[in-house]
């Protein structure tokens, strides 16, 4: 089964500065409690093809996951797809940025979630806790963005 979560905030930032901060995935750690740590490969500014290697805990459980950013157009576009091997994996994700008026920035986020394997089964419960999570999730980033 796979799913689909997303969540939409105002950021009292100007575009470009929210696309630099949500550009850096280093700084998901800012706004996500589930991720640990977080590493970028190749050092430097993100690029289509830079990969972001994150020490995540979900449910209890501490796995490694391996996203890489598959679309990257300033200021208004970010794609990544998961290509580590977990139970529940993000498919692909994104964010879409618009300017709202002047230091103003419109956020959509979303993941399409999917099961592998056993985790078929888990996947309804992950997508219906990132849905239950989302309105949130997507205050985070708000905090995190206008914090930075």
């Amino acid at each position: 089964m796979a799913g689909q979560f997303e969540a939409t905030v105002e950021v009292n930032r100007p575009i470009a500065e929210v696309f630099a901060f949500l550009g850096d995935g280093t700084n998901d750690t800012k706004f996500s409690p589930r991720v640990q740590k977080i590493d970028k490969t190749p050092p430097g500014p993100t690029t289509v093809g830079t990969v972001f290697t994150s020490t995540v805990k979900d449910a209890g459980l501490t796995t490694k996951r391996e996203f890489r950013i598959t679309e990257f157009t300033a200021p208004t576009t970010i794609r990544w797809a998961e290509t580590s091997k977990n139970l529940v994996t993000a498919k692909e994700g994104g964010y879409d940025l618009e300017s709202t008026g002047p230091g103003t920035t419109k956020v959509r986020i979303f993941n399409l979630l999917e099961g592998h394997g056993v985790g078929k089964a888990l996947a309804g419960l992950a997508v219906s806790a990132a849905r239950k999570d989302a309105d949130a999730f997507g205050q985070r980033i708000k905090t995190a963005a206008e914090a930075s």
